[in-house]
């Protein structure tokens, strides 16, 4: 029998809840468990909003729903469970996304392709299946990316939580944890981007955006980004981009070439467009590297690449999850290229009540707000 929530004795929190696919969010009262002896409880202060959340709520990616979502979290400790000794409450943490820290990828520095990363990210539960989270009628899918930061409060695992120094931003550092990792830490993990590399950023988003601010900050001297919105080109210009193309413009690869005859040799591709990925294969320069990080819009969305060029000219394509970064030490790195004004990620960002959730969806895919962020 299902206790109403006014006579439960778990936590009673506020979370934004999505109940079928592709419906707005609906901000709720909610049941959360007290954390176990491995977890932590943290009052969530901001959460940004990723387009793998958006995803998600519609079902391109499955997680169980009802659920709550958000994976971008930032807050602070309030409870930690008996066997957490490196945690305190009052400390000031980011959440990572979720990994079991002991296979071989994990163990060997790669918790993003942790051998267990879809069933602990996606599958709306603790790996043992149980699920923190509750409304009158029931379970509701818990541990989004570990976390279910759309909420007030969240329970996650101690070893997926990054300790921040109090003195930093921590409304503003969320995003570090996914969306602004993976554009920054695929420059600076896979691409190895330096100052003798010609970069193309394929799309403007916060990915993108991050990556333009990362190349940067490696001392890259032509960076170029490829997006159909002015706005988004203007707006990379100030934040590191030497030049910006517009695809609807022309032929991508006249109008990059036209700039840099040999092609670009290393390229982030972020939005996951099929077009646009063979529109920046056709860019590639000797010995050039492009890595996918966008998610299409189809589970078998394909693309066809001619195979010659790729031999002839040593060039390689690759995917990428989260950056090829450990939350751990990358977003400790972020931090400080921050503070030494290197990558002014907080430019991207506008702040959202997290009640104004359907209102910050709709603006982020107008390309009203590059990148937002609720707040608690």
């Amino acid at each position: 029998m299902v206790r109403p929530i006014s006579e439960s004795k778990n936590m009673k929190i506020t979370a934004a809840v999505v109940r079928t696919a592709g419906a707005p969010f609906t901000i709720e009262a909610l049941e959360l468990e007290s954390p176990r002896a491995d977890e932590v409880l943290v009052r969530i202060v901001a959460t940004g909003l990723c387009h793998t959340d958006l995803v998600v709520r519609d079902q391109l990616l499955p997680t169980p729903l009802p659920a709550v979502l958000g994976h971008e979290g930032s807050g602070v400790i309030e409870a930690v469970g008996a066997d957490v000794h490196d945690l305190a409450p009052g400390d000031h943490v980011v959440l990572g996304f979720a990994a079991c820290r002991e296979c071989q990828p994990c163990v060997a520095g790669e918790p993003s392709y942790c051998a267990h990363f879809a069933g602990l990210n996606f599958g709306g539960s603790r790996p043992d299946g149980s699920k923190a989270l509750a409304d009158v009628d029931g379970a509701v899918s818990s541990h989004f990316f570990g976390q279910s930061s759309f909420a007030s409060h969240a329970l996650v695992a101690a070893k997926n939580v990054v300790k921040v120094a109090t003195s930093a931003p921590l409304a503003l550092l969320g995003p570090l944890g996914c969306g602004i990792m993976t554009g920054a830490g695929t420059v600076l993990n896979t691409l190895d981007v330096g100052p003798q590399d010609v970069v193309l950023v394929s799309g403007g988003g916060p990915v993108g955006l991050s990556g333009v601010m990362a190349a940067a900050a490696a001392g890259a001297q032509t960076i170029i980004l490829v997006d159909p919105l002015a706005s988004r080109r203007d707006f990379a210009l100030t934040l590191g981009a030497t030049h910006v193309v517009d695809p609807t413009a022309g032929a991508v690869e006249g109008q990059v070439r036209a700039i840099v005859p040999g092609g670009a040799t290393r390229i982030l591709e972020t939005s996951g467009n099929m077009t646009a990925i063979e529109q920046a294969v056709a860019v590639l320069g000797s010995r050039g590297k492009l890595a996918m990080v966008g998610v299409p819009k189809a589970l078998d969305a394909t693309v066809t690449v001619a195979a010659l060029p790729l031999v002839s000219l040593g060039a390689s394509i690759c995917g990428v999850t989260e950056g090829d970064a450990d939350p751990r030490t990358f977003i400790p790195r972020l931090i400080a290229l921050y503070e030494e004004g290197r990558f002014p990620f907080d430019r991207m960002i506008t702040e959202y009540p997290i009640a104004q959730i359907n209102q910050a969806v709709e603006d982020q895919y107008a390309g009203r707000c590059v990148k937002a962020v609720l707040t608690m």
